[in-house]
Parts: C-alpha cells; structure tokens; sequence
C-alpha cells in the first residue's frame, strides 16, 4: 500500500506540473525529485548533411579515402642541397586553369545551406586545357584550393583560399587532381603561405592519395615529394614548392598537408557508436550546441552505467576537446584514438569508465572543417583566443563548451581538460600548461602529468617541448581560461604534422596509427596519475625538483643545494 500510495503521489504530481520529464523518488518517506534522461536526438543529427555558407559552390562528389598505415614508418625528406627556387616566368607563359571566383566572397557570414550552393559554375578554364593539363578540384568538404597557374608545361602555381571572412591563415591544402601521365615530374608551388618557419624545411613531406592505389594495392595517404623548398617570396608572403611523380596514368589524386578528417567522418563514427547497445550503454552523445551555419556540435558523456558516484562519492570529471582549429586535422585522429581506447572492452578501459565522467567535444569548430579554414570559425575569429567570450551568439561552440565546465566544476572536481592540437614548426608531441605563482610545489605538480607522457611514449613525446607560461596574449585560450575556472591539470597536447626525432623512431613521419596512439596513451597516462599508489608521482616529483634545481644552477650560476623545497618563484618557466 506504500508503494502504491507514494507512485499516485508521484503520478500526481507529475500530471500538476505537466510535464513527463520529472522523476519522483522518496528517501525516508521525502521526495526526492530528478529529470528523466532525455531523448536520443542523435539518429536524426548524425544523418543530416553539413550545412555551407550559401556563397560557397561544393561539388557533389562524395570524398572519401580509406584508412592505411604505411608497413614501416615513412623518412623525413633529405636535402640534397640542389633544391632551387622555381625561375620566375613572364605573364605570357602564365595561363589560368583553375580558379574560385573570390568576387562572390562576402565580407562576412549571413546564412547558410545544407550542401551550400549547388549552382557549380565551372571553374576549370576550357579554352586552356589540353591533353597535358592537370584539372584541379577542391570545392568539397575541407577542400582548400583558390587558383592553380600553368606556368609550365608540367609546373603549376597554386594559390589557397584564406580562412572565409579573412585575409589570411594559409596552411592547410587538400585538393583534387586529375588527367595526370604517370612517370612524368610535375612541380607544385604554393605561394601565398604566411608562417615565416615550417616543418618543410626540416624533412617533412606533403601528403598524396591514389584512387587506383586504393582500388588495386589497398593503399591509401603516403608522404610524397622531392626538391622540397619552403622560402620567402616576398615581404609577408613564403612559398612551398615540390616535385612529384603519380603512379597511374588519368588517376584521381588528392594532395594535403595532413591527414585529411571531415565533419563527415566524425558524423559516421559518432553513428557506428551510437548504433552499438553495448557502448550506448556506457556513451551518450548529444549536441552541446549549434555553430552559426548550423552545424551540431556534439559532446559525449562516458561512464560506467548508473549513478554518477563511486563507493560513495561523486566520480571526479575529465574534459578532451579537439579541433578548434579547423586545419589542425592531427588533433581528430588523436582524438579518435582516445575515444577509441575509452569505448573499447578493456580492463583500463573499464576502469577509466567507472573511475571518471569524461566529457568530450570531439569537434569545436565543424564550420572551419566544412569549408576548409585553417583556424577560424565563420566568425573570422580564432575561436582559441575567444573561451572568455560574452558573445553567447558569435562563438557558440566555446561559450558552450566553457558553460558546461563551469557547470561541471559546481558538481565535481575536474582531474584534467586536455584541449588536441596540431604543430606547423616543431617535431614531436608535447604539452603547454599553466605555471602557479604559489612557489615551488604547485609548479612542480602542473608538470608531472606531462613528464608521466612522455615515459609512457618516449619515441614520440617530448617533455623537453612542453611549456608552462600563462602569457597576456594567451588569456582567451581554453588552456589558461579552464586553469583560472580551477582546474589544475589544464593542457593543450599538440601533435606534430612531420614526426619524430626521438628513439627508434628518429626522422620519420607520423601516421594516423601513431596518431591515435597518442589518444591510447593519454589514457594510460591517466591511469598512471591517479593510481592510488603515490610511487609514481612521488617519483617524478623529485625528478622534477631535481631538474628544476640543475636548470637553476645554470641560469643563476649559483649553488642552490639539494632540498626539495626549493624557491623557483622567480624562475621563468620554459
């Protein structure tokens, strides 16, 4: 009769407050009110289409390569101290054979389509092309190519395309080629890059990816390129320039600066799933927000199945974003990796999961993917410079993202936030965190999580890299904003888009399995930092001392002795 009595109660209220979403619970006699979990609402998202500015013309081709690792890690480029700048040739010897008609850009974004504009003008120039030239495509989803200039034969000069609503950010390329003859040298010459340093001068090569390949061999992006020179070209502006070869004649290829990873193959990973009982028992994914075309910018919650408490207390919290910047594509498959690790049927696995609440944004900025940028989103805005926003409505993806923090940090102690990255002028895996200015310990206590990775990875991970500055010009970006939030252990992990100089791994490049490995052993290293056992940390809290203390001795050219204790106050962090 109890029983009975407290569900019409509950009933009741229910139907007062009309709503179906209440749940009423009784301890002790004394209601204890809830809201039911709500709705799935991903199985309509995640089939829907990416949404383009309406300006933007995108072909209907749909684009998609397989995953392949190359058996054997792929060597840096070696110099051969012939590489020349391409000769300069007149206006004559210059035809245009493929061009985006930059007259329809907008200064400024105002609406947007599924598919975007579907009226393909034609871009190829036909009264030029001939049966030796190449046809240049890039208007598909993360596609980045504005001109390409016959200036040879088999030479062309290419232009990118700025981040939409800019007039510069020029790094990321992914484009399309097609009626090439195989054997024969081409050389390609971007020249409106704007880094004054780059990877390409200390052996990394660009990307190509074979249709025909794929089809007959199974195989997929390798590094390619000779004659490989990055170089200024004028006051602002460098060029990249290469040789290359293709394999097949009239294949489709496709060249890129990193591994290519659309909001597409987000969209069909977060359906594979979702369409799991099992992991949808232990993942639920929903859409933290929209961006401004549109676009769903989906978080997962991952934990063990029940009450968010462990042996009576409240699960501490995890936070892992990626891709705020659109062309840092390095950072998806890391990513991936770390989803990959945390949905899989491990003992760790396991344990993370009944350990923690992870929230994870996979993708922050999934207009700058869709249209091709390099960092901003379509408010022409890094949106990492931006987490301290008011601006609810121009940067919905981080305004959000910082709200369910600081909604978090009122329930929960967070253990880490570990915003992914990708690196255009240093080699290797490293971190930036924060420094306190409470002395010695907190400092030595912000490092340990990264010394701890680069144990657990040391032909990848370099603890050497890794900063820890809180500098002016930095305050908008996650890392810092999350720090000032409370959470203490607040990083950017930044990967590389060359490789490693560590180990056996020395002077080879990077592929997507190493990649998501650094997302496994994020993970580990997770593991690692919260084991009850405080072997670990205590250990690297004297090697940290200890290095602090040589570190001292150099800058300072004093004795500083042996304890532990030592005051690094004054002591500006690397």
């Amino acid at each position: 009769y109890k029983c009975l009595f407290l569900h019409t109660v509950s009933l009741s209220l229910s139907q007062t407050l009309r709503t179906k979403q209440l749940l009423v619970n009784f301890d002790g006699g004394r209601p204890v009110l809830s809201l039911r979990e709500p709705l799935d609402p991903i199985t309509v998202q995640l089939l829907s289409h990416p949404r383009w500015p309406a300006e933007c013309e995108v072909i209907s081709d749909v684009i998609q390569h397989i995953e392949w690792d190359p058996p054997e890690p792929e060597p840096f480029y070696q110099p051969t101290e012939h590489e020349k700048e391409p000769f300069p040739v007149g206006e004559e010897r210059r035809t245009v054979v493929y061009c985006i008609d930059q007259a329809a850009k907008r200064l400024f974004f105002t609406c947007s389509h599924v598919g975007g504009n579907r009226k393909i003008r034609c871009a190829t120039c036909p009264d030029n092309q001939t049966d030796l030239t190449l046809q240049f495509e890039s208007r598909f989803e993360s596609g980045n190519l504005q001109k390409a200039v016959q200036v040879g034969v088999y030479d062309y000069e290419l232009t990118l395309q700025t981040d939409l609503y800019t007039r510069k950010h020029t790094q990321w390329f992914y484009f399309r080629v097609r009626n090439m003859k195989a054997g024969v040298t081409y050389r390609f010459t971007i020249i409106n890059l704007m880094k004054r340093r780059s990877l390409y001068c200390v052996g990394m090569k660009p990307l190509l990816y074979s249709e025909k390949a794929a089809e007959n061999n199974y195989i997929g992006w390798q590094r390619t390129g000779s004659c490989i020179r990055y170089y200024a070209n004028g006051i602002a502006l460098h060029s990249l320039s290469w040789t290359i070869q293709f394999p097949y004649d009239s294949d489709t290829c496709y060249l890129a600066h990193c591994y290519p990873y659309t909001y597409s193959h987000l969209q069909r990973y977060l359906r594979r799933i979702s369409s799991n009982p099992k992991v949808s028992s232990f993942c639920k994914v929903r859409v933290l927000c929209h961006s401004l075309a549109g676009n769903a910018v989906y978080v997962l919650t991952i934990t063990s199945p029940g009450a968010g408490r462990l042996v009576g207390k409240i699960k501490k919290a995890v936070v892992v974003t990626a891709r705020v910047h659109p062309g840092e594509t390095n950072g998806s498959w890391m990513m991936e990796g770390f989803m990959d690790f945390l949905l899989g049927d491990s003992d760790d696995a396991q344990l993370l999961r009944d350990t923690f609440v992870f929230k994870v944004v996979p993708m922050l900025n999934p207009d700058g993917v869709v249209v091709g940028n390099y960092r901003c989103s379509l408010a022409g805005r890094d949106l990492n410079r931006n987490y301290k926003t008011v601006l609810r409505d121009c940067f919905p993806c981080v305004w959000y993202t910082r709200k369910m923090v600081e909604r978090l940090l009122t329930e929960t102690d967070i253990v880490l936030y570990c915003d992914l990255h990708g690196h255009n002028r240093k080699n290797n895996v490293f971190m930036y965190g924060c420094n306190s200015r409470e002395g010695a310990s907190p400092k030595l206590h912000e490092r340990v999580f990264p010394l701890m990775m680069s144990k657990n990875v040391c032909d990848k991970f370099s603890f050497k890299s890794c900063k820890f500055r809180v500098q002016k010009n930095k305050e908008g970006t996650g890392r810092i904003v999350m720090w000032r939030l409370g959470v203490k252990n607040s990083y950017t992990m930044e990967a590389t888009f060359g490789g490693s100089t560590l180990g056996d791994r020395r002077g080879t490049h990077f592929s997507t399995r190493d990649l998501k490995s650094l997302g496994f052993y994020l993970c580990d290293t997770l593991l690692d930092y919260c084991d009850p056992d405080p072997a670990k940390i205590t250990f690297c809290l004297k090697e940290l001392s200890a290095l602090l203390r040589k570190q001292l001795k150099k800058r300072l050219g004093k004795n500083v002795g042996t304890d532990s204790n030592i005051s690094v106050s004054d002591l500006e962090s690397r």
